[in-house]
């Protein structure tokens, strides 16, 4: 089946024309999807009726296996009972919207850095679903960095450089970066993992930047020079040259390859206007 995809930027990601996904279980289908997402890295599906049930069930007919292992999970129970259903929401258990100083809060914030999703496991994560419940009146957008375009861009000399290197990611460490303070029992919990600085699609060849704020240095190298090194890779891979801004709407959902793109939620007035967003994200396994 060939899909209908309206390109969004110059360099990447596009809107697919009318589809149900809830209704999407045979193979040509999916393999479309996967196909285009290989092409643009992102991928918009307006009016997807999902609920959570449908998305978990459509993430795993896509990709199979699910990432559960989230760092939220270290503070709690999640509301939406299956911790393979990632609440990216700024209210509580009854609905009301979290206290500024509610520790929930202070984690989410951390969605505002750049990063990967679950690259701070192994295997990390490859895609990542996010559907929109509750949108609040303001703009409360995420951006996407291409870092295939951004691996593309660098010098000869640089790519030389970065060829090989491997570096430790760690939700630990990237929320540590905002001040968020963990018990000696999490952060033994959030141990990280080592992916190499860049990847490649085994379908397409196409090298990518594999970068996060999770990114907490490189393995081998000092750790002065090796975060100095990190930091330059996410400033030159975030050129807004290089960056696609969804504004979202009640329904949407937003697929990202996490192999392909580096993301983040941009900030709004999150202690007075509700938003609910629920994302699913699938492990990088064959």
């Amino acid at each position: 089946m060939a899909l209908d995809v309206r390109p969004l930027h110059p360099l990447f990601a596009g809107e697919v024309g009318a589809i149900d996904l809830r209704r999407v279980d045979d193979r040509p289908t999916l393999d479309a999807i996967r196909a285009a997402m290989d092409r643009h890295g992102v991928l918009v599906f307006r009016d997807q009726p999902f609920s959570d049930a449908d998305q978990l069930a459509f993430a795993r007919r896509f990709d199979g296996k699910l990432h559960s292992k989230t760092g939220a999970a270290i503070l709690g129970k999640s509301r939406l009972g299956d911790e393979a259903l990632t609440d990216i929401s700024n209210v509580d258990e009854t609905g009301g919207i979290l206290r500024a100083d509610d520790r929930r809060r202070a984690y989410g914030l951390g969605n505002r850095l750049w990063h990967t999703d679950a690259s701070f496991q192994d295997p990390p994560g490859r895609y990542s679903m996010l559907h929109a419940r509750i949108v609040p009146p303001v703009a409360a957008d995420t951006e996407f960095a291409d870092m295939r375009a951004a691996y593309d861009d660098l010098r000869p000399e640089t790519k030389a450089q970065i060829e090989g290197l491997r570096a430790h990611h760690s939700i630990a460490y990237s929320r540590q970066t905002l001040g968020f303070e963990w018990s000696a029992a999490e952060q033994e919990r959030l141990k990280g993992a080592v992916h190499p600085l860049v990847r490649i699609n085994p379908r397409t060849g196409r090298r990518s930047l594999y970068l996060a704020s999770h990114a907490s240095r490189i393995i081998d190298w000092p750790v002065p020079e090796g975060r100095l090194l990190l930091r330059d890779l996410i400033e030159h891979a975030t050129q807004s040259r290089f960056v696609y801004r969804h504004s979202w709407r009640v329904g949407d959902l937003v697929i990202w390859d996490n192999l392909a793109t580096m993301h983040r939620g941009r900030p709004f007035d999150d202690t007075k206007h509700r938003r609910e967003l629920r994302r699913v994200t699938t492990l990088d396994v064959a």
